[in-house]
């Protein structure tokens, strides 16, 4: 497991989720020429979702639900907008989640082991007030694939920058 880089309080504080909506406790990578980003997201019984599962052993293992993880792609987007476009949210950015493409679950992502949420921008289009951006997800739990997926999100600026402003 890459030891990562321990979450820059900045980070987190610019984040439009708290910690208990954010997950993640480093970031792993961050690759500026190949606008990537993969962060660690740790995985436990008390997830949101996963901690109001109905448990069977056979029927329904208790899992890192689906939804969350959908929820996880515009956290890792989030990262990727902060350390690759250098977005604030501080400075008037809010990105959401305009299109899945394409989305596939491999396999069950159990508590214990962290995901690697990895995060890549194919194609990125820019202006002052407005930024469209593809992204491919890859989430692997140990050697396992446990989701993909093919996801658009918008980045608007909500306010002109404290400069311009005055």
């Amino acid at each position: 497991m890459p030891p990562g880089m321990a979450l820059d309080p900045a980070f987190v504080d610019d984040c439009p989720y708290g910690p208990e909506g954010m997950l993640l406790d480093a970031i792993v990578t961050v690759d500026r020429p190949g606008q990537r980003i993969v962060a660690r997201m740790p995985t436990h019984d008390d997830l949101p979702l996963t901690r109001a599962q109905r448990v069977h052993p056979v029927h329904h293992p208790r899992h890192v639900s689906g939804g969350l993880m959908v929820h996880m792609t515009g956290i890792v987007a989030f990262a990727h907008a902060y350390y690759l476009l250098d977005v604030r949210h501080a400075d008037g950015w809010i990105g959401y989640g305009a299109r899945i493409h394409k989305v596939r679950f491999h396999a069950l992502a159990k508590p214990g082991a962290p995901l690697l949420l990895e995060c890549t921008a194919l194609h990125v289009r820019a202006s002052e007030k407005n930024i469209l951006a593809r992204y491919a997800f890859r989430f692997t739990q140990g050697d396992v694939l446990v989701y993909e997926g093919d996801q658009t999100a918008m980045w608007l600026r909500t306010k002109e920058p404290a400069a311009a402003a005055e």
